[in-house]
C-alpha cells in the first residue's frame, strides 16, 4: 500500500509541473480534455465526478476556475437546470490540445518504461483495489 501512496505522490508531483505553466490542477486538465473530446454534448458535475472518483463540489469549482480563466463557458441547460452546456473558448481548446499532448507523452513514457502490457496489468489490480472495500 505504501508504494501505490508513494507512486501517487510522484504522480502528483508531475502533473503539477507539468499544468503549472497553464496554470491547471489534474482535475481542471480532466474536465479540459473532456469537454474537448466531448463537446457539443450536455455535461452534468454529477457524470464528471463520478468520472473521475470526486465530489459533484469539486467539480463544481473546478469548472467554475476554468470560467475565471476564461477557457470555457458556461450556460444552464433550458430543459434540466441541474445539467450545463459546457464549451470550450478559442483560448480553452488551444490548452485543451496541450494538455491532451502533454498527458498523452507521460502515458507514451510510462509505456515505455514498464511495457503496455505491464501497465495495463498493473492498472487492473489498482482499480480493483480501489474498488474493493476492506474488511
Amino acid at each position: 500500500m505504501f508504494c501505490i501512496a508513494l507512486t501517487a505522490r510522484r504522480f502528483n508531483t508531475l502533473t503539477t509541473h507539468l499544468l503549472e505553466a497553464d496554470d491547471l490542477n489534474f482535475l481542471e486538465a480532466l474536465i479540459l480534455s473532456t469537454l474537448f473530446f466531448e463537446s457539443p454534448a450536455t455535461v452534468k458535475p454529477s457524470q464528471l465526478a463520478e468520472t473521475f472518483g470526486t465530489t459533484r463540489g469539486n467539480v463544481s469549482h473546478c469548472i467554475s476556475s476554468l470560467e475565471a480563466k476564461g477557457l470555457v463557458h458556461r450556460k444552464i441547460d433550458p430543459d434540466d437546470a441541474r445539467a450545463y452546456h459546457l464549451t470550450l473558448k478559442p483560448h480553452g481548446k488551444k490548452t485543451a490540445v496541450r494538455v491532451i499532448g502533454a498527458l498523452d507523452k507521460v502515458q507514451r513514457e510510462f509505456e515505455h518504461q514498464v511495457g503496455k502490457d505491464a501497465l495495463q496489468s498493473a492498472l487492473r489490480v489498482i482499480r480493483s483495489l480501489a474498488e474493493s472495500t476492506p474488511a
